[in-house]
């Protein structure tokens, strides 16, 4: 359940977590509240579902993210060798919810979903290698909750998440250039390197770190109902602090293996920790006719607290530091239904999505994000009383986004510059399926 990097929500959140939604572009997410998707998007609005519910979604979401190269170099001199790339991928992101109205004021409920994740893999010979080859993050949310109608116009809302993250990060080591480190450090006699085969850029291992933690947050929501038209929703999903463990693993080639006595480049437990941010949503909801609904959303994602990405050794290799110094974002969507006939509903929705990633500096492979505009139809369709299905597709058309990122090394040699271009695009194609009894 790997998620193409440049799809969802800003940064690696991911938004995807309703094909009736996925019409809208998300607009009103917090406030439309017709079916138990809600649960994420704003447990308060379970008090309007009156039938026990189940609800089961996915979506395919393929992305592309082609580099063009534009001049990288290289710490020892010269350009960095290796072909542009496209990291985009293919993936599967599923839902399920399910609720269950305990009276006419407390309606209990409980949503399993994806929240973040990303994807990006490219070839092990690209000219960003030794920045990225995969990187792979993957999020499971249990998330219980409970919605009471206050009164007639007020709900209230809360749930608790279970979070579990998964991580795998690989990337090429210039195991060329860390021996021409050890010679300029007077570690090896001169010559040693160019007379065994290790000249930079030619003699490449590689370095495979995957992590995992499970953690808890919280989230928390407000619906007002004007009027049986008109409603407004506000939403508030916590940070989630994660602490992941697992293991390092390196390929080391054999020419070099002497590196190894050094206690460096050797399988290693590691540690790293992750905070994902809180987020806030605003929703309006309002019926201009028995036919047609408008709808928007402005959600905000506390991006500002991911600083950078650390990584802690068991052995004595040092720190992997990935400085990020994120911004906060800022998602703006509308959206629009028009009620066919009594079956048959159809969907649109816009909606304009900001990158947290301050400038081409922070931007790396592992995740080239930059600011997109969606543009999304669906359609609903109500088979009998009890079943009802909704598909949603969205085309995300990303601004082209500039890299002249250096690798962060305590060895100078590695200190690589990747300069270039990405060019990216998403399609993501939502169906679901909703049961009631």
């Amino acid at each position: 359940m790997g998620v193409a990097a440049q799809a969802g929500g800003a940064g690696f959140a991911l938004i995807e977590n309703s094909a009736s939604g996925q019409g809208n572009a998300y607009a009103g997410g917090a406030a439309i509240a017709d079916d138990p998707a809600t649960i994420y998007f704003n447990p308060a609005g379970m008090t309007r579902l009156n039938d026990r519910e189940l609800t089961a979604a996915g979506h395919i979401i393929s992305s592309r993210a082609k580099f063009k190269n534009e001049g990288s170099t290289a710490a020892t001199g010269g350009l960095l060798t290796g072909p542009n790339a496209d990291g985009g991928t293919t993936s599967f992101v599923p839902n399920l919810y399910y609720v269950h109205p305990l009276d006419n004021d407390f309606t209990l409920g409980v949503g399993i979903t994806v929240p973040f994740g990303l994807t990006t893999e490219y070839d092990d010979d690209w000219v960003g290698r030794y920045f990225a080859v995969r990187s792979s993050v993957t999020t499971i949310n249990i998330n219980p909750s409970l919605g009471w109608r206050a009164n007639e116009k007020l709900s209230l809302g809360a749930g608790l998440s279970l979070q579990y993250i998964d991580v795998e990060l690989t990337s090429a080591i210039d195991f060329g250039a860390v021996c021409a480190a050890q010679e300029a450090g007077g570690v090896l006699p001169p010559g040693t390197c160019g007379a065994i085969g290790a000249n930079p850029q030619a003699l490449d291992g590689f370095a495979d770190l995957r992590a995992d933690n499970l953690s808890w947050g919280f989230n928390l929501g407000l619906l007002y109902e004007f009027s049986p038209r008109t409603r407004v929703g506000v939403a508030y999903r916590s940070q989630v602090k994660q602490n992941l463990e697992g293991k390092a693993k390196f390929t080391v080639p054999g020419a070099v293996s002497f590196l190894q006595a050094a206690n460096v480049f050797v399988n290693s437990d590691i540690k790293a920790g992750v905070d994902l941010p809180d987020t806030f949503s605003l929703s309006a909801y309002h019926e201009l006719s028995g036919k047609v609904a408008v709808m928007a959303d402005w959600t905000w994602t506390h991006w500002s607290n991911f600083n950078e990405l650390r990584i802690k050794y068991e052995s004595s290799q040092p720190d992997s530091v990935t400085t990020e110094n994120w911004n906060d974002s800022n998602r703006y969507s509308v959206g629009i239904n028009y009620q066919m006939n009594s079956k048959l509903k159809l969907r649109g929705g816009l909606a304009y999505d900001e990158t947290p990633v301050p400038n081409a500096r922070h931007r790396t492979p592992r995740l080239p994000g930059n600011d997109r505009t969606w543009l999304s139809l669906g359609a609903g369709y109500v088979i009998s009383p009890r079943v009802s299905v909704d598909a949603g597709y969205t085309h995300l058309f990303i601004d082209d986004a500039k890299s002249d990122h250096t690798y962060e090394s305590s060895v100078p040699t590695l200190r690589h510059t990747l300069k270039g271009k990405y060019q990216a695009s998403v399609d993501i194609f939502s169906a679901q399926l909703n049961w009631k009894f």
